[in-house]
């Protein structure tokens, strides 16, 4: 989430402004962070000149709501139910803004969890087919394929690269962008998760070392989607 507070240095309700970011993320339980950006400095983006001021952005967008009216004004005047023509934006309109976008941000980071972790299903779902087919179940397995139209084949010997071959994919999604998750820790359990399962179905047959690897693997996926702890627990606000 990106908020940022503009203004123009001469304007008497800065710290207003500020004050009431304070109390909204005080609301929220959110710990306060926001970019300021004086106009008159060139550091300043383009985008940001000729706002009035002072101007509550979060996500590119007016918390205030008025984005058009807040152009070409030197100091803006708010209208609102806390106090009528105050200078600064009302605590509420900055607390719906953050909850929109917070509710923006945990929607999409449900969407990147769901697909990181789907890269584990196929290796999960490959693991539990038998490795040796029973006999006395092929007339069964033959009903049933040949009811949904599908042939029916002797699929042993492809088990063991089909799953290598998901493990694979399943370790490229624990190790993808690993440093702005969890690090490469998930990936080592991965690693080791994988080499479990494999050996324990195919090396010596072993249940409990097979669903030994897949509770790990399992672990290291739920460990590198887990959403970090802030980092910045305290008060913090980046001033240009």
């Amino acid at each position: 989430m990106q908020v940022e507070l503009v203004y123009e240095q001469s304007c008497p309700n800065i710290e207003g402004a500020r004050l009431q970011l304070l109390r909204a993320f005080s609301q929220l339980g959110l710990s306060p962070r926001w970019q300021d950006w004086d106009t008159g400095r060139e550091i300043t983006p383009q985008r940001l000149r000729g706002l009035g001021s002072p101007t509550i952005l979060v996500n590119g967008r007016d918390a205030s709501g008025d984005w058009a009216e807040s152009r070409g004004e030197c100091c803006r005047v708010y209208a609102h139910d806390e106090r009528a023509g105050r200078g600064v934006p009302a605590v509420t309109d900055i607390v719906h803004a953050l909850e929109a976008a917070r509710a923006a941000a945990s929607s999409r980071g449900s969407w990147r969890i769901w697909r990181l972790n789907s890269s584990m299903l196929p290796a999960v779902g490959v693991a539990f087919l038998p490795k040796i087919f029973c006999p006395a179940c092929w007339p069964a397995y033959a009903g049933l394929l040949s009811a949904m139209g599908i042939g029916f084949f002797d699929y042993t010997p492809l088990l063991l690269p089909l799953t290598a071959a998901f493990l694979v994919l399943a370790l490229a999604g624990l190790g993808w962008r690993a440093g702005s998750r969890r690090g490469y820790r998930p990936l080592a359990l991965g690693l080791l998760a994988s080499a479990t399962l494999l050996v324990g179905k195919f090396g010596f047959d072993s249940d409990v070392a097979m669903y030994a690897g897949l509770a790990l693997l399992v672990g290291a996926s739920v460990w590198n989607t887990w959403p970090k702890s802030s980092l910045d627990s305290h008060c913090s606000r980046c001033e240009t």
